[in-house]
């Protein structure tokens, strides 16, 4: 490493180019930063903005050799790492540097349970095996706040929430103690209480490891109590670079000061005391089996959702906040039949509880889903028009190709997307813009009711403004229901007419949101506002998943 300037990681000049065929997209653009020994670099910038494929680069994770660097230098140590060969690289990747990904379940194995996935990173760089590497496990699943980590050991990435894979991914990353962690959106899917933990997590692990880390986000309430320094990306390129303090007060560049002033505006639909119910559930209840023993005996159960009535109107959003595995998207997928469950459901004035398949089938155009993991939720196989236009093969098979394409076409615009790059595949997409093409396949088909699981976790903050106005603006055009489910109270305080907390599969409290957030009856529902608009007001460990 340079003494001189103690640079461990430095990038430069460096240029990433994607083929597709004789074309040639130029995705990252000649950048140059570095990061110094124990130092918080955050890499700012929209979707698409050529953020993630920095980092993969440092990883030397691309999709060679369709992917390929025309100019520039990644430089660990002052060891290029663009001319290591894959056997080299091996030996740094996972051990000296380290990566979170943005989307845990597709990066965790869907075959193997957590303790095998961490164990394999142990194994591999330390040959920890035994009890030994069970003992670590767990140490590092209590380390990012798994509660009971025994119980979690045997459990694969489908039995988890999206915020408890999450925080597996960072334990993993974790495992072997690296020099340089690279954090792709680490806290994107986690509630504000359990960020707050991570993040407090992330900087005591700096501390005491002199832990550099490359920090990619698009929260800059994150990039304000985290980074040193700041480098913000627009179409590839760096834009401003320097000092946190000095960027934040003085922003120089145009794009930076429309990405500080971003916020989701506040204008709710209103509360709608008269209109028809759209959905109505009573004493709904999701109970898991636990099995265990040779005869795989049920011994107990996880009460997932533990008798939650639900109503709500037609023009009306309900926003259901709290911690990641408090029940929230389970009741969803149960309001929409998407898993079963005991307890009437009532849609459109007709009870849908216990409906088989077939006779569920003339209802679905009516509610439609955007799941919080867009990636796992579109098909690798199909195109973006594909993708959308299957609902309208299913429910309007009468439609021919024009009126069809026509849809595709209109949908896609109005979540903000270019209707040409239709014939792209989702993995040539960022994960902002995969998140829009899942809110096109959900409102193509003109539903009555949506639920949407955290249709904004992925999406910076200059996105996630205008999805938030788009949501409003379809929501008034086509008269629809939302269902809204988010840890970003934020765009919660943003768009809901009321408000349901829940923890533990339980509601904590419900009623108007407005009323709700100028004053919240429970400890609970209190820590978690003060989590979200102060991370540091938040009484850190106090509230538990």
């Amino acid at each position: 490493m340079d003494a001189a300037t103690d640079k461990l990681l430095d990038v430069s000049n460096l240029s990433v180019a994607f083929h597709q065929g004789e074309r040639q997209l130029l995705a990252v653009d000649r950048i140059s930063f570095s990061v110094k020994k124990g130092e918080t670099v955050a890499l700012v910038g929209e979707s698409g903005s050529g953020k993630s494929v920095t980092a993969l680069s440092v990883m030397k994770l691309l999709p060679y050799p369709s992917a390929s660097h025309p100019s520039g230098s990644i430089r660990f140590e002052g060891q290029d790492l663009l001319q290591l060969a894959e056997r080299d690289i091996r030996r740094i990747r996972g051990n000296r540097i380290s990566i979170i990904f943005q989307e845990p379940m597709t990066s965790l194995n869907p075959l193997h349970t957590i303790e095998k996935q961490i164990g394999e990173a142990l194994l591999l760089h330390q040959g920890i095996t035994g009890q030994a590497a069970r003992a670590r496990t767990l140490e590092l699943l209590t380390q990012v706040g798994i509660p009971e980590p025994e119980t979690r050991l045997a459990s694969y990435p489908h039995q988890l929430s999206g915020g408890q894979r999450q925080r597996v991914m960072i334990a993993m990353a974790l495992a072997n103690e690296p020099d340089l962690l690279i954090a792709d959106e680490p806290t994107t899917a986690l509630d504000v209480t359990v960020q707050a933990q991570i993040l407090e997590l992330l900087k005591d692990l700096q501390k005491r490891l002199g832990m550099a880390m490359l920090f990619i986000t698009h929260d800059l309430g994150i990039v304000r109590k985290l980074a040193e320094t700041v480098c913000v990306m627009k179409d590839g390129k760096i834009v401003e670079h320097g000092p946190v303090d000095g960027v934040f007060k003085a922003p120089q560049h145009p794009y930076t000061r429309a990405l500080l002033a971003a916020e989701p505006k506040p204008d709710p639909a209103p509360l709608q005391p008269n209109a028809p119910l759209v959905v109505e559930a009573k004493d709904l209840k999701v109970w898991f089996p636990i099995k265990r023993g040779v005869l795989r005996k049920i011994v107990g159960h996880i009460k997932a959702v533990d008798g939650v009535n639900v109503a709500v109107r037609k023009g009306e959003t309900l926003g259901i906040v709290g911690e990641s595995g408090s029940g929230k998207t389970t009741l969803g997928l149960a309001i929409l039949r998407l898993i079963s469950s005991q307890g009437p459901i009532i849609f459109l004035g007709k009870t849908i509880a216990g409906l088989k398949f077939k006779e569920m089938l003339p209802i679905r155009h009516d509610m439609q889903i955007v799941f919080q993991d867009p990636y796992g939720s579109l098909s690798p196989r199909m195109s973006v028009s594909d993708i959308v236009e299957e609902g309208l093969w299913v429910h309007h098979p009468k439609m021919n190709e024009d009126e069809r394409q026509t849809r595709v076409v209109r949908a896609l615009r109005d979540v903000g997307l270019d209707p040409e790059t239709r014939f792209r595949y989702p993995h040539e997409f960022s994960g902002g813009q995969r998140q829009r093409v899942a809110l096109a396949r959900a409102i193509v088909l003109e539903p009555t009711f949506v639920v949407l699981d955290e249709p904004t976790s992925a999406l910076d903050m200059l996105i996630q403004a205008q999805m938030v106005d788009l949501l409003r603006d379809l929501q008034k055009r086509l008269d629809l229901t939302y269902l809204f489910i988010s840890h970003d109270l934020r765009v919660v305080a943003a768009l809901a007419s009321r408000l349901m907390v829940m923890r533990h599969g339980k509601v904590v409290e419900e009623g108007p949101a407005a009323e709700l957030f100028a004053n919240p009856k429970s400890d609970y529902t209190r820590a978690l506002f003060a989590a979200a608009f102060n991370i540091e007001a938040a009484p850190l460990g106090v509230v538990g998943e």
